[in-house]
């Protein structure tokens, strides 16, 4: 399977998107957008899509951020679902999903950093993608929105700070506003990198500690990831 990336700072790494491609045996492409390299063209180099998460909002211009157009963004994302392809955001890529299909971004009741559970609705729980994720399953958090959804989206999965972690728009793509995809050197970039955003958030009910972050071990929800892409790659 070929598997491109789509990457906006160079602390937010794909973690355990990049593991499971490699441990598979997938070809991996990306566009690293702040090094400003181009987005594909089109999808014809591609079987699935992953747009990853980013401080950017939907919303945010190229004059607040020169190396990010959401514009474009959208229009890869419309043209992969267009043609077929699988595609997949997280955080800020999930939001970008759901404003390619017409659905405007929204923020969330609560932000939430850290590890918190998520809850499968009905509809997850009987979902043959996430059956196998049980319910509670704690998962990693970074963010202040939620993707908007569209007459079709289903949302699949819940938290106690935000009504849309998971959400499909069709059968094979789906916006995760959570990101399973963290893991210890992940975490520990977006650490470096968010020191005033930490301190500003410090208090807030869904804010862990550092310490707490550091600690965590994200190997299960990595394994429950993994099975889903699996099933969705079939």
């Amino acid at each position: 399977m070929r598997v491109h990336f789509v990457i906006h700072e160079s602390f937010e790494s794909a973690g355990a998107y990049q593991i499971w491609a490699q441990m598979r045996g997938h070809d991996v492409t990306s566009t690293c957008i702040y090094n400003s390299e181009c987005l594909p063209d089109n999808a014809d180099g591609f079987d699935m899509l992953v747009v990853f998460g980013g401080p950017q909002s939907p919303r945010t211009t190229l004059a607040e951020c020169a190396y990010f157009d959401s514009k474009a963004e959208q229009q890869l994302i419309n043209r992969a679902i267009t043609a077929g392809r699988i595609v997949v955001g997280i955080c800020l890529g999930s939001q970008l999903i759901g404003e390619a299909l017409g659905a405007e971004v929204c923020q969330s009741p609560e932000k939430e950093i850290g590890h918190y559970p998520i809850t499968l609705t009905d509809a997850g729980a009987q979902h043959p993608l996430f059956e196998h994720f049980g319910s509670p399953l704690t998962v990693g958090h970074w963010h202040n929105d939620m993707p908007g959804l569209t007459p079709q989206a289903v949302v699949l999965a819940s938290s106690a700070g935000c009504p849309r972690q998971i959400v499909q728009y069709s059968d094979k793509v789906y916006g995760f506003q959570c990101h399973m995809e963290f893991t210890a050197d992940a975490v520990e970039g977006l650490i470096q990198h968010s020191e005033q955003e930490l301190a500003e958030a410090k208090g807030k009910p869904f804010i862990r500690s550092v310490d707490e972050m550091r600690a965590f071990d994200y190997q299960q929800m990595n394994e429950k990831l993994w099975f889903f892409l699996d099933k969705l790659s079939r």
